[in-house]
């Protein structure tokens, strides 16, 4: 059995505490991790501090940043079936998952930083007056942390290690204690990178020793975090006993909406893609599926006939289209929440439970579930779920849609399908949610910032906005009166 040792300061470590790491296909052990003490925690703070305040990485040239940001990238290529392979495993992802979407975006996260922040962190000089200018220089943060979720491992810490490592930035990365595999394994290919040692740090272990040490500690000047809004909420106030930078992707409770002028089965299989792609284990899932009156009992038949026939199996065959969840007690969480809205008079179409297929006993498999008629009043219309659960409600007109769709505490995404594009562009202008796919879902572009409002957070990631998150602005101010004799120089001049 694999044993992944914990990388502070350039160096492998190995900790006497271990944790066993389950393969959510199987329940079986697959491999152990090396959780953090103390001990190793301050060794990391130090480390990530002193390469910073007195280590070579934020004084290199931008070009010579970009040579190992580069060669991260590449690295991961080189290693993308091992990588996808890792990460079905770690995660239950299926292989085609983790094959063509998730390894290919996070080698490319590296390219794209390696090839464009150059030109975001340019300088700009403005001319403020006659006699004074001004130089806007973008600088590192300093030490930052980047605490990432268990549902996309590598993907979400290669976005913001590459971001954070192209403005100059130190790291401690802290991937989840569930799904440390594939960040353990980043650490290799850092190190193969040739980047000074203590620059990339990763600190596996649990949220209450790690996480709070690590966003409480003076020495961490920015804290970006993706996960649940219940640990959010503990990060900023972890946080709070310093001041820092934060951004935090939290949850959400996204909208599909379907008009009745579209291709149906484009939409079917598109709002199938949209809730049960990983097992409906993503923030931007769209949970919530509002369709126009005139189609909805033909879409609603359609979906969940679709639905019936996704072929759940083991994460590692190729010819799995949904896999288990991630634990036992994420599976629970996911029977409570239906459970709940049953309860509430809430009509399950199908599945709501755990399929009765001998292959997968042993694993944490959940039907995709549809739940139809879910009322605005109902827990589960507004509370994320995080699993293979579709609400399928109606709508008349754009106006109800909108006001459907904004019922939320949240505000990530959200879908609009219609030929109609003028309507779909007022209507994505009126929701509330920091990105609006129209007519299509979860194409997310290096190019372009991702981050949500309301109670799914604040900040962004990807893009120029993403990037420049993990720097901070100074403005420098010359003086350049005649006779080197500045304004103030008159106001004692005696």
């Amino acid at each position: 059995m694999n044993s992944y040792p914990l990388f502070i300061n350039g160096q492998f470590i190995e900790t006497a505490k271990k944790q066993n790491i389950i393969n959510p296909s199987t329940g079986k052990v697959i491999a152990e991790a090396s959780l953090a003490s103390p001990k190793e925690l301050e060794l990391g703070l130090a480390s990530a501090r002193e390469a910073f305040d007195s280590g070579p990485w934020p004084r290199l040239s931008l070009l010579e940043r970009r040579e190992f940001i580069s060669r991260i990238g590449q690295g991961i290529l080189d290693n993308a079936a091992d990588l996808a392979q890792l990460e079905t495993s770690n995660s239950g992802k299926p292989i085609k998952e983790t094959t063509f979407m998730d390894i290919p975006s996070s080698a490319e996260a590296f390219e794209f930083a390696a090839h464009n922040f150059i030109n975001y962190l340019a300088s700009e000089e403005i001319k403020v007056c006659e006699d004074a200018r001004a130089n806007l220089l973008r600088e590192p943060m300093g030490v930052t942390t980047l605490i990432v979720p268990w549902n996309y491992p590598l993907l979400i810490a290669c976005w913001k290690l590459a971001s954070a490592l192209a403005c100059g930035n130190t790291v401690i990365l802290k991937p989840s204690s569930l799904t440390p595999l594939t960040a353990l394994e980043l650490a290799k290919i850092v190190r193969q990178a040739g980047l000074p040692d203590g620059v990339v740090n990763v600190i596996n272990g649990s949220g209450s020793l790690v996480g709070e040490s690590l966003c409480a500690d003076k020495r961490i000047d920015m804290v970006s975090f993706t996960g649940s809004n219940e640990t959010g909420k503990k990060i900023i106030q972890y946080s709070s006993k310093n001041v820092k930078k934060m951004t935090m992707e939290l949850g959400g409770k996204s909208a599909g909406i379907v008009f009745d002028d579209v291709d149906l089965d484009v939409a079917v299989n598109s709002c199938l893609t949209s809730i049960f792609l990983n097992q409906g284990q993503m923030c931007t899932a769209m949970s919530r599926i509002f369709v126009q009156e005139a189609i909805y009992e033909q879409f609603l038949a359609a979906f969940t006939e679709k639905a019936k026939r996704i072929k759940l199996g083991p994460a590692e065959d190729f010819q799995t289209q949904m896999g288990p969840l991630i634990n036992d007690a994420q599976r629970k969480k996911v029977i409570a929440g239906i459970e709940k809205a049953r309860a509430e008079g809430v009509k399950v179409v199908c599945g709501g439970k755990i399929p009765d297929i001998a292959e997968l006993k042993n694993g944490y498999f959940f039907e995709p579930t549809v739940l139809a008629n879910v009322g605005a009043g109902a827990h589960i219309f507004k509370e994320e779920v995080f699993g293979p659960v579709a609400l399928i409600n109606k709508f008349s007109s754009s106006d109800e849609a909108a006001i459907l769709a904004n019922n939320a505490d949240f505000g990530l995404a959200a879908c609009i399908w219609s030929k109609d594009l003028p309507r779909a562009r007022d209507l994505a202008g009126r929701i509330n949610a920091g990105t609006v796919w129209i007519n299509t879902y979860g194409m997310f572009y290096n190019q372009l910032p991702y981050g949500g409002f309301k109670q799914s957070g604040f900040g962004k990631e990807l893009g120029r906005e993403g990037m420049l998150e993990y720097s901070r602005l100074k403005n420098v101010i010359l003086d350049q009166s005649p006779e080197g004799k500045p304004l103030v120089n008159y106001w004692y001049g005696f």
